[in-house]
């Protein structure tokens, strides 16, 4: 049963659609990170539907991810090591061959830090050690 008062459940249900958008993009665009949208989207559809909910973590490829985290708060280690790298890019091109102010790359390498830092915080395995 959604949890979200129900004026509330159409935008969480538009936000974790467009989410789930910005994920997938993710997976062709280097820059844009798949895995913080996936996640957001299982967020915003476990407060506005159960059917979305169920459909993200029965999807196929997307699944068993996104089971691991809402169960165990698992991060795999491949997960985490395409988050870094991806972040990493990003944040490279960002400094190096955008015309960004200064600014703007400072706000995004402390973004960028906090998210390597909570991705790697993040358990490898399941408690029974299973990956």
């Amino acid at each position: 049963m959604p949890n979200a008062p129900a004026l509330l459940r159409p935008l969480l249900i538009a936000a974790g659609w467009l989410c789930v958008g910005l994920g997938v993009a993710g997976i062709f665009l280097p820059v844009l990170p798949t895995t913080p949208f996936l996640l957001l989207a299982l967020w915003a559809f476990a407060r506005s539907s159960p059917r979305f909910h169920h459909w993200l973590l029965s999807h196929q490829w997307f699944g068993p991810l996104l089971q691991d985290w809402e169960r165990h708060r698992v991060i795999p280690i491949r997960a985490k090591l395409l988050a870094v790298a991806g972040m990493s890019g990003g944040m490279i091109w960002v400094t190096f061959f955008s015309a960004a102010p200064w600014y703007a790359a400072a706000l995004m390498g402390v973004t960028v830090a906090y998210g390597a830092w909570f991705v790697l915080g993040k358990p490898s395995r399941r408690p029974d050690g299973l990956p």
